[in-house]
C-alpha cells in the first residue's frame, strides 16, 4: 500500500522560526532546526503548560518552548528541562508527538497516518471553554467570589455609571451619595485597597487582609489595569510560576535569574496556600552595589500568598539590601477571551529610603509594567480559554508545586460552589 502524504505548507515558508499551521483540523508546528536542515513537524503545543510551540525559537539545533525553555530534538524527544537542571531525565510524557515529513517540489508534506495520530487540541483551547475539568472565565462557580470591577475613584453617579463585564455578564456600577449600587443587584459590593469589588452570589472566600495590614509602612501605587485574552486561571498560574523568569522576562530581570528551581514547600492555609522561597538574583539597582558595599548577586525572600479564586500576593524581601516590594495581584474574569488584571505595588526601604519618593515609585511602577507586559505578550499567543484542573491534562515537574496547589485549590473551590 502506498503511503499517503498530506500537503502542509510551502517549503520556502519553513525556516528556523517555528510556524504554526492547521491541517485537517490538526494543529502542527513546522520548523527547520538548522538553517539548511530538513523540516520537522510536531504537535502544536508543549505538553507542560499547553503553550503553542510556534511562540518558541530554535537554539542549538533544538526547538525551545517560549514559556519555560523546554528543549526538543528532531525526533520530538525532550532533551532539557531547565528548571530541573541539565543532568535531569525528562519524563516520558515530555516528548512531542512527531509527524514524518518530506519536502518535494517546493512543498512540505507529512505522513497522513502520523497526522491522524497527533494529540487533539486540548479541551482548554476549545472555543466554548472545553467542558468539565477546565476552569473558564464564565464558570458558574466564579459567581461565588469577590471580583474587582473598577477603581473607587472612577465611579460616577447613576447618570454616568461605570459599565463592566464580569463572568460574561454586563453590569452597571455607580455611587449613590455614600452608597455603592449595581445593576443587576449583586449579593455584595464593597471597597478594598481603592478597588470596588462585586460578588454576584454569596462569596465562599473573604477578601484577604494582608496588604491592608502593612499599608501604613509602605508607599503604594497601582499599575494601569491590563487586559489579556488569557483565562484568569492561567494568569494566576503565571504569577505563581518561578521557572518562566529566565525566558519570558529575559528583557527585564530574567537574565539574572537561576534556571534551576530548587525544591520548595507549599503550605496549605484556609481557602488557599503560602510558599516562601529564598532565591539568588542580580540587584543592579541597589546603591550599595555601585558603592562597593555589596555584591551584585544577592539573596531575596519571596513569599507567595494565594486565596481562591484570584487573589494573589508576592512579597519580595531583599535580604542583603533591605528593600521590600509587595505586589498585590487580582483579576476580573470578563469573558471567555478576556481578563482584566489589577496590580498594586507596596514599596519600602528602596535605595535605603524608608518611604521612597514619587520619582522612585514612578520608576518602580514603570519597570513592573514592563515585566507585566512581557507576560501579556506571551499570553496573547496562547489560544486557551480555560485552565485545566485535571492534573493529567498537563505535565507537572518539581518546579510546578505552586501550580499544582493552584489547580487543587481551584478544583476544591468549584466543588464547594456546586454543593
Amino acid at each position: 500500500m502506498t503511503a499517503e502524504w498530506v500537503d502542509v505548507i510551502a517549503g520556502a515558508e519553513v525556516t528556523t522560526a517555528p510556524r504554526g499551521v492547521v491541517v485537517d483540523g490538526h494543529h502542527l508546528v513546522v520548523v527547520r532546526l538548522t538553517e539548511d536542515g530538513p523540516p520537522v513537524a510536531f504537535g502544536g503545543r508543549c505538553p507542560h503548560r499547553l503553550v503553542p510551540l510556534a511562540a518558541g525559537d530554535v537554539v542549538g539545533g533544538r526547538l525551545r518552548c517560549a514559556y519555560h525553555g523546554w528543549e526538543f530534538g528532531a525526533d520530538g524527544s525532550c532533551l532539557e528541562i531547565p528548571s530541573l537542571g541539565p543532568a535531569a531525565t525528562a519524563p516520558p510524557r515530555a516528548a512531542l508527538a512527531a509527524a514524518r515529513c518530506r519536502e518535494e517540489a517546493g512543498r512540505v508534506r507529512v505522513l497522513a497516518a502520523d497526522l491522524a495520530a497527533l494529540p487533539a487540541q486540548p479541551a482548554a483551547a476549545a472555543p466554548d471553554g472545553g467542558g468539565p475539568g477546565v476552569l473558564t472565565n464564565e464558570d458558574p462557580a466564579l459567581a461565588r467570589a469577590w471580583h474587582p470591577v473598577a477603581f473607587a475613584t472612577e465611579l460616577g453617579s447613576a447618570a454616568e455609571p461605570s459599565r463592566v463585564t464580569l463572568l460574561g455578564r454586563e453590569w452597571t456600577v455607580w455611587r449613590d451619595v455614600a452608597e455603592l449600587r449595581a445593576d443587576p443587584v449583586p449579593y455584595g459590593l464593597t471597597v478594598r485597597w481603592g478597588l470596588v469589588w462585586l460578588a454576584p452570589a454569596e462569596p465562599l472566600v473573604p477578601l484577604f487582609t494582608e496588604p491592608d495590614v502593612e499599608d501604613a509602612a509602605f508607599v503604594g501605587a497601582w499599575l494601569r489595569p491590563a487586559a489579556t485574552p488569557a483565562p484568569a486561571g492561567f494568569v494566576a498560574d503565571n504569577f505563581l510560576d518561578v521557572a518562566h523568569f529566565p525566558f519570558v522576562h529575559a528583557g527585564t530581570f530574567g537574565a539574572g535569574e537561576e534556571k534551576i528551581v530548587e525544591p520548595y514547600e507549599v503550605v496549605a492555609e484556609p481557602d488557599g496556600f503560602r510558599s516562601t522561597q529564598v532565591q539568588w538574583f542580580d540587584n543592579p539597582e541597589d546603591p550599595g552595589v555601585a558603592a562597593g558595599l555589596r555584591p551584585l548577586r544577592q539573596r531575596r525572600r519571596a513569599t507567595y500568598v494565594y486565596r481562591a479564586p484570584f487573589q494573589l500576593l508576592l512579597r519580595l524581601e531583599e535580604l542583603d539590601a533591605g528593600a521590600v516590594k509587595t505586589i498585590l495581584f487580582v483579576m476580573r474574569p470578563e469573558s471567555l477571551t478576556s481578563t482584566v488584571v489589577y496590580t498594586k505595588m507596596l514599596l519600602r526601604d528602596i535605595g535605603g529610603v524608608a518611604l521612597p519618593g514619587g520619582a522612585v515609585v514612578a520608576s518602580e511602577v514603570a519597570y513592573e509594567e514592563r515585566v507585566v507586559g512581557e507576560d501579556l505578550a506571551l499570553q496573547a499567543q496562547l489560544g486557551l480559554t480555560g485552565l485545566p484542573l485535571v492534573l493529567r491534562d498537563e505535565l507537572h515537574v518539581r518546579a510546578d508545586r505552586l501550580g499544582v496547589a493552584l489547580r487543587r485549590a481551584l478544583a476544591a473551590f468549584v466543588e464547594s460552589a456546586q454543593r
